[in-house]
């Protein structure tokens, strides 16, 4: 009070102009708020390298089904062929009747797609509004999570009841009861992809484009859902693991978009020009998303962008241990259950569409194919060897798995004092190669 008593104006203004500011004694406040600018910069780049590791998996996933699965059953039919000539007992192994079964439901649940009028369907969603179809988006959003986190403990289930012995009464009536519940399952998962691909055709091939951007605007209302809210290193890496998941779901459904865009315009190439920018933006809407949520979920959390090297690493070992039968399924099924993805409904869509739109004559289209089986197979083996060969290349030592988040000596970043001075829990780095996709981790699910 003495003092506004005893200011003049002039002295008001010289204080107003002439004030500096006091930052020595204050390092580790600025040192921090530095090390979150860099954070938010350095994530990017560590988070697209886990990114395209991750897709790689899940496309190898994908190309295994349309390359050495018919291999595969090619030699189950000769081995049962064999077996059956040579009086054998066991006329089929456990990984035989899953890939059979496999197969089976392939064709079952493409053949009952066909009776999904698509064009009655596309015409449906584009005649309501943009509100509806807004909504009707992000409903089959949530479907399909619900549907992923449920499909893998089906498929598992049916497989592991499969592979008992099958040949005692009591065991015919859940061999059914989970065919059935297998079949179901990989039906309307695919029909809720199939929603989603008519949805964004319809987004695309609309002339205000209103849709559309309400599409874009659409993921970013995916940061207020994660960013203000708390995660350690297991639930950002449940969240890795879904947009790795979703980032290769859109991979596929925008190339059967193309698919479809263009067997409408009799595969006019020039309409490929109009087509092509609108499938970027609603792809890098969603690359640009990631990148702002991770960036900002690890800077408010004080996470280094390095722990996507740790979660790059515990991919690679499941990679790596992909021969260890972990359970009557597919060898890959670790990875899977991993991410959450589940190749069979997004194999079923993309089937129907190829069927539908493709068109192959009698003597060239046989040719054709065999060609176009020849180079998904040697695709799906270069691709195999060269992720193997990434896999190998990440050292799974126990400093890499212990190592503490704050660690800065390799990274450039400043670590402040009171951060040096946390304490990593063992059990947490130990607990983080059990998590998977749908796993309770912090009492909630990402």
């Amino acid at each position: 009070k003495n003092m506004a008593e005893r200011m003049s104006l002039w002295d008001y203004l010289k204080r107003e102009v002439s004030y500096g500011y006091l930052l020595r004694g204050r390092e580790d406040i600025y040192s921090e708020k530095q090390q979150r600018i860099l954070t938010i910069m350095r994530t990017p780049r560590e988070l697209e390298k886990l990114m395209l590791f991750g897709v790689g998996i899940c496309f190898n996933l994908f190309l295994f089904i349309f390359s050495f699965l018919p291999i595969r059953i090619i030699w189950v039919g000769l081995t049962f062929l064999f077996r059956l000539l040579t009086c054998r007992s066991r006329w089929m192994d456990n990984a035989h009747k899953c890939d059979v079964a496999r197969v089976i439901l392939l064709i079952t649940c493409t053949y009952a797609m066909r009776y999904v009028d698509t064009s009655q369907v596309y015409h449906l969603v584009r005649g309501q509004s943009v509100i509806k179809l807004y909504v009707i988006f992000n409903v089959l959003e949530i479907f399909d999570r619900l549907a992923a986190s449920i499909g893998q403990d089906v498929l598992d289930s049916f497989y592991w009841v499969l592979t008992g012995s099958g040949s005692r009464k009591r065991d015919v009536l859940p061999f059914v009861f989970y065919s059935i519940v297998a079949t179901l399952y990989v039906f309307i998962h695919s029909v809720l992809l199939l929603c989603q691909v008519v949805t964004i055709n319809v987004a695309i091939n609309s002339h205000s484009k209103a849709l559309l951007t309400v599409m874009v605007s659409n993921q970013f209302v995916e940061l207020k859902g994660n960013v203000f809210k708390k995660f350690d290193d297991r639930n950002l890496f449940q969240m890795s693991c879904s947009d790795i998941r979703e980032r290769f779901h859109y991979l596929v459904i925008l190339l059967i978009v193309t698919i479809r865009n263009l067997a409408q315009f009799s595969w006019n190439i020039d309409h490929l020009g109009v087509l092509l920018p609108l499938i970027v933006l609603i792809f890098l809407s969603e690359v640009f998303v990631d990148w702002i949520k991770h960036g900002f979920i690890t800077k408010f959390n004080s996470i280094s962008p390095n722990v996507y090297q740790k979660y790059s690493s515990i991919l690679a070992k499941d990679l790596r241990n992909r021969r260890t039968r972990m359970s009557p399924s597919e060898y890959s099924d670790l990875v899977s259950r991993r991410m959450g993805f589940t190749p069979l409904p997004l194999t079923c869509v993309l089937s129907q569409t190829l069927i539908t739109f493709l068109e192959f004559p009698a003597y060239s289209g046989k040719l054709c194919l065999v060609i176009i089986f020849l180079c998904l197979l040697s695709l799906k083996i270069l691709l195999g060897i060269t992720l193997l060969g990434i896999a190998c290349q990440h050292k799974d030592t126990p400093t890499q798995n212990n190592e503490p988040q704050e660690r800065s000596d390799q990274t450039g970043l400043i670590t402040p004092p009171e951060l040096k001075h946390r304490k990593t829990k063992t059990s947490k780095s130990q607990s983080l190669s059990e998590i998977e996709r749908f796993t309770l981790s912090g009492n909630r699910i990402v």
